[in-house]
C-alpha cells in the first residue's frame, strides 16, 4: 500500500511542530527553504518577492522613522517570512492534494489514539508528556489540560478545529463512513480534555451563526433536527444535575469567574490585551506601531508592571492576535488586517460553503480572544476558509444568506 506523500508533513505540523525545540521555534519555520523550493517547483510561481515588496514600506518606516532594535526586528521579520512561506505551501497543498479527506482522517484517528494513551498516562508519573498543569482561574491552580505534544492546550484545541468541523459536518450531512456515535466521540473528546473554553465558545458561536443564517434550509435536514433534539435531551439534564449536585465543579467556577471579571486568563486574552497593546503603542507610533519583536524590547516593563511580575519573569507577550497586530503594526496594520479578512470573505464567497463559513466565523471571533501573529494554526484556518476545495459541503442551490439579500 502506497504511503500518502503529504502525511509526514501533516503529522509534523499537527503533532510535532514544536516538539524538542526551544520555545517559539517550530519545524514549519526551519523547513521554510524546503517549502519555498517545493512551491516554486509545483506552482512555477515566485511567492517571496511580492511579499517582500509589500512589506518593504512598512519595514522602512518602522526601522528608519519609528526606531527599533535592529537585531530583534530582523530575527522576527525572518520568522514572519518563514510563516508566510509555510502558508503558501499549505495553500499549494490544498489546491493540489486530491486526498485531503484521507489526511484529515489519519490525523483524526491518530489523535484519538493519543487521547486514549494520554488518559492512561494521566495516572502515571509520565503525564507531563501529554498534559499541561496550569492555573485555570481564580481559586483553581494546577489544573490538568490535554496538550499532547504542543506547547499549550488552547493551541492544541485550535489545531483541532478544522478536523472537528470537517467530521461534524460529515455526520450532519450523512457523509460519514464510520458510525456517527464513534465519529462524534472522536471529535468531541479532544476538545473536552483540552478544556479550552475560548475555542469551545468560538466553535459554539460559529455553529449557532451558521444555523441562523441557513435556518430554513437546515431545519429541513432530518439529521440536523435529530442532533438538536439529542443535544437538548442530553445537555439540559446534565447541566441540571451539575447545578444541583456539583455546583462547585471546575467548569461552573470558571464561568462564574468570567462573568464576575475574576478570570485572569480570560481578561488577559481579551480586553487587557488591547489595553496593554495601546499602552505599548503609545511609546512609539500609533499609526505604524512599534515594530516586529519590539513587544519584548519596549513592552516588557509595561506588561510586568501591570501584572506585578517579578524582575526575572521572562514569558512576556500579548496573547491576542488582533491586539498584537495593533501593537506591532499600529492602527494601519490593524485596519489592513480586518480589511483583508472581510475582503477575502466576499471575494471568495465563503458563505456558499458550510465548512468554509464555519471556519471563517470561528477564526474571526477567536482572533479577538487569543492567538498571535505568527500562529500557523490560525493561518491554516484562514486559508482553508478562503480556498474552495471542500465542495462536498457546498450550500445546495443558489439561495443566498439573508444578510446578503437585505443589502
Amino acid at each position: 500500500m502506497a504511503i500518502n506523500r503529504y502525511l509526514p508533513f501533516a503529522f509534523l505540523y499537527f503533532f510535532f511542530n514544536s516538539l524538542g525545540l526551544p520555545f517559539g521555534l517550530t519545524y514549519t519555520v526551519l523547513l521554510a527553504p524546503f517549502f519555498y523550493w517545493w512551491v516554486l517547483t509545483t506552482r512555477r510561481k515566485e511567492i517571496l518577492l511580492p511579499f517582500l515588496i509589500v512589506m518593504f514600506p512598512i519595514v522602512f518606516i518602522q526601522v528608519f522613522f519609528v526606531g527599533v532594535n535592529d537585531r530583534v526586528y530582523f530575527v522576527s521579520f525572518l520568522n514572519l517570512t518563514a510563516t508566510y512561506i509555510f502558508c503558501q505551501a499549505f495553500y499549494t497543498f490544498l489546491k493540489n492534494c486530491r486526498t485531503t479527506e484521507l489526511v484529515l482522517t489519519r490525523i483524526l484517528v491518530v489523535n484519538f489514539i493519543l487521547c486514549i494513551v494520554a488518559i492512561v498516562v494521566y495516572f502515571t508519573s509520565l503525564k507531563g508528556l501529554f498534559w499541561a498543569s496550569q492555573p485555570l482561574t481564580k481559586d483553581i491552580h494546577d489544573f490538568e489540560r490535554l496538550k499532547l505534544f504542543t506547547y499549550e492546550p488552547s493551541y492544541y484545541a485550535m489545531l483541532f478545529v478544522p478536523v472537528f468541523f470537517f467530521f461534524l459536518l460529515q455526520i450532519i450531512f450523512n457523509q460519514n463512513a464510520r458510525k456517527s456515535w464513534q465519529l462524534f466521540l472522536m471529535v468531541v473528546l479532544p476538545l473536552v480534555l483540552s478544556f479550552s473554553l475560548g475555542v469551545i465558545v468560538a466553535i459554539a458561536l460559529s455553529l449557532f451563526a451558521v444555523f441562523v443564517v441557513y435556518f430554513r434550509r437546515l431545519v429541513k435536514n432530518r439529521r440536523v433536527v435529530t442532533a438538536l433534539f439529542i443535544m437538548a435531551t442530553v445537555i439540559v439534564p446534565v447541566i441540571a444535575i451539575w447545578l444541583v449536585f456539583f455546583p462547585g465543579n471546575t467548569l461552573f467556577v470558571r464561568l462564574e469567574n468570567i462573568v464576575a471579571g475574576y478570570d485572569t486568563s480570560g481578561k488577559g486574552r481579551t480586553y487587557e490585551a488591547f489595553y496593554l497593546s495601546q499602552k505599548i503603542l503609545a511609546l512609539k507610533n500609533d499609526l505604524w506601531g512599534i515594530g516586529l519583536g519590539q513587544v519584548k524590547v519596549i513592552g516588557t516593563n509595561v506588561i510586568k508592571d501591570y501584572y506585578l511580575y517579578t524582575v526575572d519573569y521572562k514569558s512576556v507577550a500579548i496573547p491576542n492576535a488582533t491586539a498584537e497586530t495593533l501593537a506591532i503594526f499600529g492602527f494601519m496594520g490593524l485596519m489592513a488586517r480586518l480589511v483583508i479578512e472581510i475582503g477575502f470573505f466576499f471575494y471568495t464567497k465563503v458563505w456558499k460553503n458550510y465548512y468554509r463559513l464555519l471556519l471563517f466565523l470561528f477564526v474571526f471571533v477567536y482572533q479577538f480572544t487569543g492567538s498571535f501573529i505568527t500562529n500557523v494554526a490560525e493561518y491554516v484556518i484562514w486559508i482553508m476558509a478562503f480556498t474552495n476545495v471542500f465542495r462536498q459541503f457546498d450550500v445546495p442551490g443558489r439561495e443566498e444568506p439573508r444578510f446578503l439579500l437585505d443589502q
